[in-house]
């Protein structure tokens, strides 16, 4: 499968993430939650950015409670919970997140 980015084809497997981390930028991000139907807004792209922050450290994509914990050290204890989460990234929000996010699919979550 491959999502078409600028004119790019960007190969992604059967459940729309990316195949190649290194495909992954702003613009893919956009088209992915276009996808995904996901508007994306700041508060979105601050989670994001936690999202991948902690793939860089950890070298893998979190699960909920992990994501949760993350979410909410890096952007408060306000955003820490999972009913903020939810409204940005519907039914997951670690898969959700991490597939726009350009990461592979959390492993704890079904």
């Amino acid at each position: 499968m491959a999502l078409v980015v600028n004119g790019t084809p960007i190969e992604v497997d059967d459940e729309g993430y990316l195949v190649s981390l290194s495909d992954w930028s702003e613009a893919v991000a956009e088209e992915i939650a276009r996808t995904e139907q996901v508007e994306l807004s700041e508060e979105h792209w601050a989670v994001i950015n936690v999202i991948r922050d902690f793939y860089q450290t950890f070298e893998h994509a979190p699960a909920m409670r992990p994501f949760v914990k993350a979410v909410g050290q890096a952007l408060g204890a306000d955003k820490g919970k999972s009913i903020y989460l939810m409204k940005l990234f519907p039914d997951s929000p670690a898969k959700l997140a991490a597939k726009i996010a350009g990461l592979p699919k959390p492993t704890n979550c079904l």
